[in-house]
Order: C-alpha cells, then structure tokens, then sequence
C-alpha cells in the first residue's frame, strides 16, 4: 500500500472536502472552456481496436466518460484517483451514464497504479499531474503502465506567453477565482489552485521531466492563449 506524503494527504483530504462543489465550479470558474480543453486532449489518444484507455486522476469521472463518447464501443476505459470522494462521484456519473459497462473507476495514487506493466494504449491526466507530490515517480508509474509505443497525454494549467493576457489571467486566476471558489465551497482550496499552478514548472521543464520518466517524442499544444496546455509522450516500443 502506497503511503502519501503529509503534503499528500493533506491535497487528498481538500480534494475530498470540494468534491460535492467540483463540477459546478469547474464550469463556472472556466466559463466552460475546460470541456473543449477536454475534448482536444481526449483527440490525442491512441489506441488499438478492443485496447484500453486509463485516466489517472480522474476526480468525477469527465475525462473518463469524454473517452467513451469519442471511442469505439470496444475501447474499456479504467479511471483512477487518490481522493475516494470524488470517486465516488464519478461511479455515480458513470452508472448513469450510456458508458457503464465500458468505465471502471478505482481509488489509487498516481505514484502507485495498481496494474501490470504494458497495460494500457493510452493514459490521461487532466489537471492533475501538478497535484501529484512526487512528479517524477508519478510519470514513472503511467510509462510503466503503458504498452510499448503507448501515449501518454497530460492537460495542465500554464501561464499564458502573451504580458497582457498572462496580466488578466492573474488578476483573474489570483483575485478573483478564490472569491468566487469560497462563495460556493472552501476558499483555501480556490487559493491552492493559483498558488499550485504558479509553482508549476515551464513547459520544456516538464518537458524534460517526461523525459527523465523515460517517454520520448514529447511535444506540446498551448490551448486559449497559453491557460492551458497539452503535453503528449510516447513509450518506446
């Protein structure tokens, strides 16, 4: 059984206590730009006829379900998150959802999946790899899980390139999110989303630590003037 850093256990606990407020805030927060951010991330999967897709992370289930709609009927998606709330949640949608029988949805870590070595076509995390204490061992784990020549995708916040848009979006991102998060759920959450965005490293730094994780081929796609980004890897075959 993997043990969580206090630092860890501390995101898990606040991920738990936002989980009844999550989607709604999400939408709200995001004006609902991050279901097309979803959906371009869920464009960058591969996969094999009759393959499976997991998604680390995957809080309620939306890129889990994002996969099915966009796969064939014979892709099986499998969701993992550390946060037993949100999972939940996510069992929820999916059970009534059309993709019941395609989506699992299983309480693990990141830096600890709990499946063999080459398993899955694809794997995703959607906003989640900046949560993850140890990043290293977290990319370790989805390369392992990965099938040679396997993908790994991963959507992340970013700070826009452009001065007077990266000034906006602090303003926004900094002032006004938290106010708005604490209106509906727990301030201090809505404030560990800037701060944990900020403390993110560039993009070729990440870059590189996929890399250090063993993927190759790594590339980026800035999404809405640089809010988001989708970082893609390969493992070798």
């Amino acid at each position: 059984m993997y043990k969580l850093s206090e630092k860890g256990e501390r995101i898990q606990e606040m991920f738990g206590t936002i989980a009844p407020r999550y989607d709604f805030l999400n939408r709200l927060l995001s004006l609902g730009i991050d279901r097309r951010w979803r959906r371009f991330a869920v464009g960058q999967v591969r996969y094999e006829a009759e393959g499976t897709i997991l998604d680390v992370a995957t809080g309620t289930g939306d890129v889990a379900l994002e996969i099915a709609a966009r796969t064939p009927d014979a892709i099986t998606i499998v969701g993992v998150d550390f946060c037993k709330e949100m999972v939940d949640l996510g069992r929820d949608k999916v059970r009534k959802s059309p993709y019941a029988d395609r989506i699992t949805l299983e309480v693990a870590p990141c830096e600890a999946l709990p499946f063999p070595h080459g398993t899955f076509d694809s794997v995703t995390i959607a906003f989640g790899i900046r949560n993850v204490v140890d990043r290293l061992q977290g990319l370790k784990e989805m390369q392992r899980v990965l099938k040679p020549g396997g993908r790994a995708v991963i959507l992340e916040f970013s700070t826009p390139r452009s001065p007077i848009f990266k000034s906006l979006y602090y303003f926004y991102f900094l002032k006004v999110l938290p106010a708005i998060g604490g209106l509906f759920s727990q301030y201090s959450a809505y404030k560990y989303l800037p701060d944990s965005v900020l403390e993110f490293p560039s993009r070729d730094e990440f870059k590189s630590l996929m890399v250090a994780a063993g993927f190759r081929n790594t590339v980026h796609f800035d999404l809405t003037g640089g809010i988001a980004t989708v970082f893609v890897g390969e493992k070798a075959n």
